[in-house]
């Protein structure tokens, strides 16, 4: 299964299947979200045109400022612009550099090595203050399963990729359980501030009152994570979140309309937003054959056996079990939207859904669309036989098979 998936190049995409679980915000909004609970940061600015990135650079002083990309994927720094600018992080001097690089920012689009090729469009810039820690560290909220609650889970060794830090030394990283109900004490977060290495007694506090704020934003506003990093102890003894990176969980929308207001669906596939608007559960990945599938397993599976006979699917879509025909000719809108498709493979087992349901959108689908790639139906389960005599009177040049090894090596062979 991850095969298919790696070999798809969206490993992490199919991760948060269609209806995401992770809603994610901006810095400049995660910024907000932390001086709100006050969580001290560095003095941020957002800007969304040159002349307001000018404006907002005056007010830093002599100092200067760092100029950032508002683009929601990590590696910013390291990226580059489909201009041509290189790096989505600047230091600046002046109001006129900063009003010169935000005006190759803006409206460009950020390729780093997690938006892939297309990169994102950079709709905004952050302006922040220039802080120098003297020490940096690593601090998250998040739910642990082995646990079965929340977890802050910390490293005094903060402004490197954590997942390196703990395959490195695990012992460098300190997961504390929180109860839910309570947060953490004051107590037990000034321990781990001092595990951490927190020198003045000073820092220690904030550190400590920064920990325990973190795990209310995180109750507060139903996050799936929250992570720091990194946490930056300044030279004069106090505590700063540098950068911040928050996910929502998607379930939590119908009590948090003011976190879901900020989505940004410019940082999104559009195809995928159309199809959330329609309960369909859609990634679109890299390959050319598009699959229609009811069920995540299946959905996986089918993908699997199409990699199995050498193909590629060029996504993954689940309609689920509510699925009427108006939402699979919808599904079908978005799979023929896709250049890259070369042939279809719809796979449905009927168990709550009705084979004649999907047999009526994909007919309708069909005819109203003027498909010209070639149709590949597996069909089992409730109303199949219905199914299959709607498709045969339909006079379309719909291909069905029972098999479906066979129906995936047809999909494959096709898709040319």
């Amino acid at each position: 299964m991850l095969a298919t998936l790696r070999k798809a190049g969206s490993l992490a995409r199919a991760a948060s299947a269609g209806q995401r679980r992770f809603l994610s915000i901006h810095e400049y909004q995660s910024v907000n979200l932390l001086n709100s609970y006050g969580i001290p940061t560095p003095k941020s600015i957002a800007a969304k045109t040159p002349e307001e990135a000018f404006d907002a650079a005056k007010q830093f002083g002599s100092t200067g400022c760092v100029i950032k990309a508002q683009v929601l994927a990590g590696g910013r720094g390291k990226g580059h612009f489909d201009n041509g600018l290189q790096g989505g992080v600047h230091v600046v001097q002046t109001p006129e550099q900063a009003k010169d690089y935000a005006s190759k920012m803006i409206g460009a689009k950020l390729i780093t090595k997690q938006t892939g090729v297309a990169g994102r469009i950079c709709n905004a810039v952050m302006l922040a203050e220039r802080r120098d820690p003297s020490h940096e560290y690593y601090v998250a909220v998040l739910n642990d399963r082995n646990i079965g609650g929340p977890v802050l889970v910390a490293s005094s060794q903060g402004g490197m990729n954590i997942e390196e830090v703990a395959a490195k030394d695990p012992n460098a990283i300190i997961t504390t359980p929180i109860d839910f109900e309570k947060g953490l004490s004051k107590s037990e977060a000034l321990d781990l501030a001092k595990k951490l290495g927190f020198k003045s007694e000073g820092a220690q506090n904030e550190a400590a009152d920064i920990f325990i704020r973190l795990y209310k934003i995180f109750k507060d506003k139903d996050a799936t994570q929250i992570e720091i990093n990194p946490m930056g102890e300044t030279s004069d003894g106090h505590v700063l979140c540098m950068d911040a990176k928050f996910g929502f969980d998607d379930n939590a929308e119908f009590r948090q309309k003011d976190i879901f207001a900020l989505r940004d669906i410019s940082q999104e596939e559009p195809s995928e937003v159309e199809a959330q608007k329609y309960n369909l559960n859609f990634i679109k990945l890299d390959g050319n054959i598009g699959c229609l599938v009811n069920g995540a397993g299946l959905a996986m599976a089918t993908m699997d056996v199409l990699a199995l006979h050498g193909g590629n699917p060029a996504n993954f879509l689940d309609v689920g079990g509510g699925a009427t025909p108006e939402t699979v000719k919808k599904a079908f809108e978005i799979l023929v939207s896709d250049p890259k498709v070369k042939s279809i493979f719809i796979n449905i087992f009927g168990g709550i859904m009705r084979c004649d349901y999907i047999a009526e959108g994909v007919i309708n689908a069909a005819k109203e669309l003027s498909l010209q790639v070639p149709l590949i139906v597996r069909l089992k389960g409730t109303k199949e036989p219905e199914a299959k005599e709607m498709i045969h009177q339909s006079g379309l040049k719909i291909i069905p098979f029972d098999d479906l090894d066979e129906a995936a090596q047809n999909a494959v062979r096709l898709a040319v």
